[in-house]
Parts: structure tokens; sequence; C-alpha cells
């Protein structure tokens, strides 16, 4: 039985990424920038969000790609209380 996902998200800065998720979102970053694939373990609560890099080239959104859809979806138990979280 499935039991939860992460989201792996590209990005052409991934340091610069990550500190966005932690001073705007409440993330806590994890840098693996010396691995064999650097990457960063964003984490808050039960979520985990991979960032890898690029490497140049440009991230292109599942709308413009296929015409709809995300990249990833955020369950919460109380949408409103996170929304205002995030505006403050």
């Amino acid at each position: 039985m499935l039991i939860k996902s992460h989201c792996v998200f590209p990005a052409p800065n991934i340091i610069e990424t990550a500190r966005f998720y932690e001073q705007k979102m409440g993330f806590e970053a994890v840098h693996f920038l010396e691995a064999n694939e650097p990457h960063i373990c964003l984490y808050r609560d039960t979520t985990e969000i991979i960032l890898t890099r690029t490497n140049g080239q440009k991230v292109i959104p599942n709308r413009d790609l296929y015409g709809y859809g995300y990249a990833g979806y955020f369950i919460t138990k109380d949408q409103e209380e996170l929304q205002e979280e995030f505006i403050r």
C-alpha cells in the first residue's frame, strides 16, 4: 500500500529556491550538494520536496507542456489557515 509521495522539482538555482522555501514557507532544507546527483531536501511536517538542478535547461511547467496540470499538490487539514500563514 502506498503511504506518501515526494515531489521532485527542478530549479535553475536550488540554493536560492531552498532559501525561498525556508524563509517564506517554513520548510527546513538539508543540502546534499556533494552527492553524485546534487539535490536539496525540503521538510515541513510530513511533507518532503526534493530540489534538483536543471543544468541550465528551462523549467517548463506541466500546464505549458500538456495544457493542464500541476507539478505537485499540497494536501492540508486547513487550507485557509495555511494560506493565511503564507500571506503573513
